[in-house]
């Protein structure tokens, strides 16, 4: 009896290793199906240009709303050009000007760090991703997503949806900061698909709760310009 518990307890040690080899073979067959897929539609996509609408919120309250005529650069970089004329800004004077404007100059610096920090992380790149995952930072979320973790930062979290069938994103969602933790930022994409299949970002919305800030970007009108 005691021979046949210790042989069991030996194939039961011996089998943990294989489930993590397992698990981790699994995770590296996703990460090459994604990030193949990434690539493939980024070429279907560049063919294309589309409406982007942005709103930027504070305090729950619409400030500013633009929209743009977009389309990819001969570098592969999104070209946006201003639709109709920028808002008039409003006539002010002495000391409630001062004011505003260093307001607005805070906020523009605010914004400016927001921004270089979600670039950091938005779109998902495939080379990132590769050293989170040789790094031991990445896993499997059950249906089907991928999370890394300390991705850019310590304490930063990045989840990738995916489309069991197609193997292509549905959501991309980011847990950040500036500073700390207390100056947290998340970040939640939805992806969609045209009629012939390319995939691309219906909507972004960016929260930053330390200053009542939302920025929600909707992207629509999708036209064919290229082969």
């Amino acid at each position: 009896m005691i021979r046949r518990i210790l042989l069991g307890s030996l194939l039961l040690a011996l089998s943990v290793p294989l489930v993590g080899q397992d698990q981790k073979q699994v995770l590296r067959e996703k990460l090459a199906a994604l990030k193949q897929s990434m690539a493939a539609n980024q070429a279907k996509l560049k063919t294309y240009a589309w409406v982007e609408t942005t709103e930027m919120s504070l305090k729950g309250e619409v400030k500013k709303r633009d929209q743009f005529d977009c389309k990819y650069g001969a570098d592969g970089k999104v070209q946006k050009t201003l639709i109709g004329a920028p808002a008039p800004k409003k006539e002010m004077r002495g000391l409630k000007k001062k004011i505003v404007d260093k307001k607005v100059d805070e906020l523009k610096d605010y914004m400016d760090r927001v921004k270089s920090l979600v670039s950091r992380y938005v779109p998902p790149n495939s080379k990132d991703m590769q050293a989170a995952f040789q790094a031991g930072k990445a896993s499997l979320t059950p249906p089907a997503s991928l999370a890394f973790t300390d991705y850019v930062k310590p304490g930063d979290k990045v989840t990738l949806s995916l489309d069991p069938a197609t193997k292509k994103l549905k959501q991309f969602y980011v847990s950040s900061y500036l500073d700390g933790p207390e100056d947290g930022v998340t970040l939640n994409v939805n992806f969609s698909s045209l009629a012939d299949g390319t995939n691309h970002v219906e909507q972004i919305l960016l929260d930053a709760a330390k200053k009542e800030l939302q920025i929600k970007t909707t992207n629509f009108d999708y036209k064919k310009v290229g082969p």
